[in-house]
């Protein structure tokens, strides 16, 4: 069997290419869905929710199998629940084929990390959280792409379910490449690490405290990148472009990640992001105009590094975790993303009915809100660099990717 690593490498990142342009594709449908299909905010934000906690039912479920059944197979799955919800997304015709087909898109989008994060740390062991930040790359990129795509197909006219039909071209195309793959197996199964052994690692205090962050660094990142067209559209007529801004600027600096992880540690880095979000979600809270593209820059630093970085940490300091120790951060943080989305969904229509039908700051109000989530991490993050000092862990990464 021969491994490929860099087809593999490129396979998994076209696939988190789908999975980036599903949430870009829906933040820029979002409000055309709401009132196609006459649709409040509570059950948009069900239908938004409902990709968030499959995402982590899919990536748990997926970490607990992944060493068993293999990276590929688990891929052709995700393969799967990209088509059939794509298509039924397609084809909606109200409230709950939308509700299904969300929960379709992101049961794929939570198999594809599932089997993709430990296929990264298994074929680049000496270099984790750099390849890990560089295969998050295209998030946020699908991101911006999707949400160009949004703005291009509907200034010629072409409707949603046309956008929505992009992401079949680079679905055919992962499946097909990952279908002609040798993989390997996950670096626990490499080592000869037990099942014992990783469920006691799992137990680590220090894993606990990152598992509970993800929380709120998941929160931070992509709640207010998925509703930022719903939130600020009362601020500014092109809000559509603020992600499409602050998910470029996660590009960019997901791209640097060697020389960033050269310069700091990673514990270092994700207490400088946790300031930057914190400041970018004030600002876009508080700035109106054209002030606000410049507070996106500053939230799209903050948020650059979170995921892939938070991933990195703990498979870095934490490797026996193993497949199931990335999988249940993930899942966690996609899952305070869901239950997030769907209470401020009702807090936003709550603001809106109180004001008598309309409030032109609900959005900014929610924003506020969740502004609380960075401030906490700001302490919690302090904390882990006095703590990884006090075990002589201080350094940056001395390897780097290419």
């Amino acid at each position: 069997m021969q491994i490929n690593r860099t087809a593999l490498f490129r396979a998994s990142c076209l696939s988190l290419l789908v999975t980036s342009l599903s949430f870009g594709i829906r933040a820029g449908i979002i409000g055309n869905l709401g009132i196609e299909f006459q649709l409040d905010k509570a059950q948009l934000a069900s239908i938004v929710a409902t990709a968030f906690y499959g995402f982590p039912i899919a990536v748990v479920l997926g970490g607990f199998v992944v060493d068993i059944i293999g990276m590929k197979r688990l891929l052709v799955i995700a393969f799967l629940f990209h088509l059939a919800g794509i298509l039924l997304t397609i084809f909606a015709q109200g409230f709950w084929t939308l509700y299904i087909s969300t929960l379709l898109i992101g049961l794929a989008n939570g198999t594809v990390e599932a089997a993709c994060n430990p296929l990264v740390t298994a074929l680049y062991p000496e270099e984790k959280t750099t390849k890990l930040n560089h295969f998050h790359l295209w998030f946020p990129g699908g991101i911006v792409i999707g949400t160009l795509i949004v703005l291009l197909l509907n200034k010629i006219g072409l409707g949603w379910q046309i956008q929505v039909g992009v992401m079949l071209i680079p679905t055919a195309i992962y499946g097909y490449l990952f279908s002609k793959l040798d993989f390997p197996v996950t670096e626990r199964v490499a080592s000869g690490v037990s099942t014992g052994g990783m469920y006691k690692a799992l137990l680590n205090p220090l894993f606990i405290f990152m598992w509970i962050c993800m929380f709120g660094t998941a929160i931070t990142e992509l709640f207010t990148g998925q509703w930022i067209d719903v939130l600020l559209k009362n601020v500014t007529p092109n809000a559509i472009l603020i992600l499409t801004l602050d998910t470029g600027v996660m590009v960019i600096g997901r791209g640097f990640a060697k020389p960033v992880l050269k310069l700091v540690s990673p514990q270092v880095l994700l207490l400088i992001s946790t300031i930057l979000a914190a400041t970018g979600i004030y600002l876009l809270s508080t700035l109106t105009g054209d002030a606000i593209f410049f507070a996106a820059i500053i939230f799209g630093m903050g948020v650059c590094f979170f995921w892939p970085t938070m991933l990195g940490f703990v498979n870095t300091n934490l490797p026996n975790t193993g497949a199931v120790g990335l999988n249940l951060m993930g899942g966690a943080g996609m899952f305070a993303v869901s239950i997030y989305t769907i209470i401020m969904g009702r807090h936003y229509d709550q603001i809106v009915a109180q004001a008598g039908g309309s409030n032109a700051t609900a959005g900014q109000q929610i924003l506020q809100t969740t502004l609380i989530i960075p401030l906490v991490l700001i302490v919690a993050f302090t904390g882990l660099v006095f703590y990884m000092r006090s075990k002589g862990k201080t350094a940056p990464l001395k390897t780097a990717a290419v």
